[in-house]
């Protein structure tokens, strides 16, 4: 999943935890990578508690939860909205990989 904002892809962190972070925007997950985060304020372009107003949201399987205070509602969307992605040129990336990959494992060495 890119990030939301500037649409730079996730790669694997090389130890530890991960420098991106999660939140919810229009009732979906979304990511925010390290740069983005670097913004004064990018946390405003996301969904808020209605308890608490904090940002630290998680969506999962058709509710929103809020990690700060705990406070769970029902999202709005569908589940199939909230899993829908809207990245474009995935499918591409995707196929263009595997054609690098199964090119090289064809090849005569």
């Amino acid at each position: 999943m890119p990030c939301y904002r500037c649409g730079a892809r996730q790669t694997d962190p090389i130890r530890g935890a991960s420098p991106w972070k999660r939140g919810v925007r229009e009732e979906r997950q979304v990511l925010v990578c390290p740069n983005c985060q670097s913004l004064v304020d990018w946390r405003a372009d996301l969904d808020q508690c209605a308890a608490c107003h904090s940002a630290g949201l998680v969506c999962r399987l058709g509710e929103i939860e809020c990690r700060d205070c705990g406070h769970v509602r029902t999202a709005d969307r569908t589940t199939d909205a909230l899993v829908a992605s809207d990245a474009p040129g995935l499918s591409e990336e995707v196929e263009a990989a595997l054609s690098r990959v199964l090119r090289r494992r064809g090849a005569p060495t």
